[in-house]
């Protein structure tokens, strides 16, 4: 069997791992946690690893994704656009209508200004688009990074829905097909999962008056851990508790009116990732011991990108040997460079090889990649015992003589 330090000695490090057998076992296992019939997307901001992206359709998903360069990603993985939903606060008008223009199936609207957007980008490209509102509901939610229930870029508050319910008579292009509730993510318990789930239940009841409610997106929030050894929470009553919601509320949803969607990135790809990294220095300071990694913030990037760079929780998985009490720290020329402290480690000395596990959501491409020039770690991708691929990305600059806004997906 290939193991960790194969890898790390085939392939050096730092290097991500990342299992397709676990995301398509995590994508099985979620699906039987919701009701049925319903629709998963995977959110491609999680890991848009082209093979982790295939693995997660083959598992029967959809593609949520959030830029051009992601769409394009889903594609080449076998995506139809048809399937796809375009979600995000901001999009340029070339964007859309690079979007419209692939055949994006939803477009996920936040702001009166993207729905104007979506009727101006059909005389350019001649397609009709499909819309979600995208609602920030007043109800507060409890998770690990709330979104909405409070001033947020994020979706339509009461006001802004008004505004955009006036001028729904008024779209001659734009059908509105539903609508799209994304609470928070990383949810700490089920009953946080319910209560922004439900809400956004009674949300499309209320507008089911107002538009043809053909598409409901619960949104997703489904936690795994991060950085450190540990299980995803399982949610026995997910299921029974939102079918009973949905019966009372939209009665037509077993057969489709509305078909109920729901999106997860953490949860399908967290436990598939591990990161591999040596040790480059063990050092004491003050009392305290240092083990100064060749990896750090730049590619463990959920500690940046989902707003946690003090948050120095990393714990890596511990071999065989006296586990030493240290601070874990990397190459960077800075002191935010803490991936934990009062870590217990085994293998603290120079050439060790640390193991940092369930970094498959929110690692590398949610860095600070271009942050003192270190090369990009490999990543490679497996499916069972066989290596799929092995591969890093690139850093480089171009030279730019025009204007250079999107205008396509290629």
């Amino acid at each position: 069997m290939t193991s960790l330090q194969d890898i790390a000695d085939r392939y050096g490090t730092p290097a991500y791992v990342y299992r397709l057998d676990d995301v398509e076992r995590a994508a099985a296992e979620l699906v039987g946690q919701l009701p049925q019939p319903s629709s998963l997307c995977f959110s491609l901001k999680a890991n848009p690893h082209p093979d982790v992206v295939a693995a997660a359709r083959v598992a029967g998903c959809r593609a949520e994704v959030s830029s051009t360069g992601d769409l394009r990603t889903a594609l080449d993985a076998g995506f139809v656009a048809a399937d796809c939903l375009l979600t995000g606060p901001g999009r340029s008008d070339a964007e859309t209508e690079a979007a419209l223009v692939a055949g994006v199936g939803l477009h996920s609207v936040e702001s009166p200004h993207q729905l104007r957007q979506l009727e101006r980008s059909e005389a350019a490209t001649g397609r009709s688009p499909r819309a979600l509102l995208r609602l920030n509901l007043p109800t507060p939610v409890r998770g690990g990074l709330r979104m909405t229930g409070k001033p947020s870029q994020f979706g339509l508050d009461p006001a802004g829905l008004a505004l955009v319910e006036r001028s729904l008579s008024e779209l001659r292009h734009v059908e509105v097909v539903g609508v799209h509730v994304f609470s928070a993510t990383n949810a700490p318990d089920e009953e946080s999962l319910l209560a922004a789930m439900g809400a956004g239940i009674d949300a499309g009841a209320r507008l089911r008056d107002s538009i043809d409610l053909r598409f409901l997106d619960l949104g997703g929030g489904f936690a795994a851990p991060f950085a450190a050894p540990g299980a995803a929470p399982t949610y026995p009553e997910l299921a029974p508790r939102l079918e009973e919601l949905l019966d009372a509320s939209l009665p037509g949803w077993r057969d489709g009116g509305p078909e109920v969607l729901f999106e997860s990135g953490r949860y399908l790809t967290a436990r598939s990732g591990t990161l591999l990294c040596r040790v480059l220095d063990v050092k004491e300071s003050f009392g305290r011991t240092f083990v100064v990694l060749d990896t750090g913030v730049h590619h463990l990037g959920g500690r940046a990108a989902t707003g946690r760079v003090l948050a120095a929780r990393s714990q890596p998985l511990l071999g065989d040997g006296e586990a030493l009490l240290v601070d874990l720290v990397g190459p960077l020329c800075t002191p935010a460079d803490v991936l934990g402290r009062d870590v217990a480690l085994t293998g603290a000395e120079p050439g060790g090889l640390v193991a940092l596990p369930n970094v498959g959501a929110y690692g590398l491409t949610t860095g600070l990649l271009g942050f003192l020039g270190h090369r990009p770690p490999v990543e490679v991708a497996l499916h069972g015992d066989r290596v799929v691929s092995a591969t890093r990305v690139l850093l480089h600059r171009t030279t730019v003589e025009e204007d250079t806004r999107v205008t396509a997906v290629e």
